[in-house]
């Protein structure tokens, strides 16, 4: 049971949850009650493979990451340590390996299925990246930032492409002279994937400031040992207010269009705890600080994405 329990810490079984809820709540909340573009038939038995590749590839990534991670960690988060604590460096490259070819044969059988190649591609890609994040990426200045944030957007944008609505080409736009809902989609993706993007790329800065010790020992790249801890929180405290912005302007669309329970919503749940968050960004100064500012931009996120059954129940 030890070594069970180690193993869904090791592949961050919480963030696992989050991918699932966001591809399900996507799927069954934004797409299926504006458009079905392809038969149910071949969809739907098909997308929980596609929600367990998304799982398969994100816990891949996440054992990776620890692998490599075992000094940095032993500074930053010893308590939390599983790799060659718990379970050997050796399971934990074969259980990286092992979920990593299940996901992209899992992706290749969707795309073949559907016709979508772009799905297989970009998930061989997701587990590349993933290998370079743990190896070289997440020590460099912002790469690494940008790399995981773009990551959990294609968590979103995967379910758009399955769903069959093509961003890359012209008939999509032309169906959609015709059929106003595949415009709708297209903006809720866009939507959805920009908060995911941006509230991600929030936190990894938020990570580096909490994780500086154990960086700066091993002489890691990251945006806190290379700007400076203040610059560090002016760019994320921009991003939080472009992101206050933005959600100001979609509460003030939903209020005029009389959704009135998504604005509440919006402002209650989402603008509110960002502008708290600001505040608590300034003062911040120490480990325990940044950690509570990185639990609560995940409240956030789950915030962002239970929206979706707002969404269809009240727009």
């Amino acid at each position: 049971m030890k070594i069970i329990a180690a193993f869904f810490r090791l592949v961050r079984w919480p963030n696992l949850v989050f991918i699932i809820i966001t591809q399900l709540l996507f799927y069954y909340c934004v797409y299926t009650p504006l458009l079905a573009l392809l038969p149910s038939s071949n969809t739907r038995n098909s997308y929980f493979l596609l929600i367990f590749a998304s799982v398969f590839i994100a816990a891949a990534g996440y054992i990776i990451n620890d692998y490599f991670d075992i000094q940095i960690d032993a500074i930053n988060k010893p308590h939390k340590m599983v790799v060659n604590k718990i379970i050997k460096r050796r399971w934990a490259i074969v259980w990286h390996l092992l979920l990593s070819t299940v996901g992209i044969v899992f992706s290749f059988f969707i795309s073949y299925k559907i016709k979508v190649w772009p799905i297989f591609i970009v998930n061989i890609f997701c587990v590349i990246a993933l290998w370079f994040y743990s190896t070289h990426f997440k020590k460099q200045l912002l790469i690494g930032n940008l790399l995981v944030a773009a990551l959990t957007a294609w968590v979103v944008l995967v379910v758009y492409l399955f769903a069959g609505a093509d961003i890359f080409s012209l008939k999509a736009f032309e169906i959609s002279n015709e059929h106003i809902n595949v415009r709708r989609l297209f903006k809720f993706t866009l939507l959805y994937t920009g908060f995911a993007f941006v509230t991600t790329l929030i936190r990894e800065v938020i990570k580096d400031l909490e994780d500086m010790e154990g960086d700066r020992k091993y002489e890691c790249k990251t945006m806190p040992i290379v700007w400076g801890v203040p610059a560090s929180k002016v760019f994320v405290a921009v991003w939080i207010v472009v992101s206050i912005a933005a959600l100001l302007g979609i509460l003030l669309y939903a209020w005029q269009s009389g959704w009135w329970f998504v604005a509440l919503y919006i402002m209650f749940l989402i603008v509110i705890p960002f502008t708290f968050m600001l505040r608590k960004l300034v003062k911040a100064n120490t480990v325990n600080d940044y950690h509570f500012l990185s639990n609560l931009t995940k409240i956030i996120m789950l915030a962002g994405i239970l929206s979706m059954l707002i969404l269809k129940y009240s727009a």
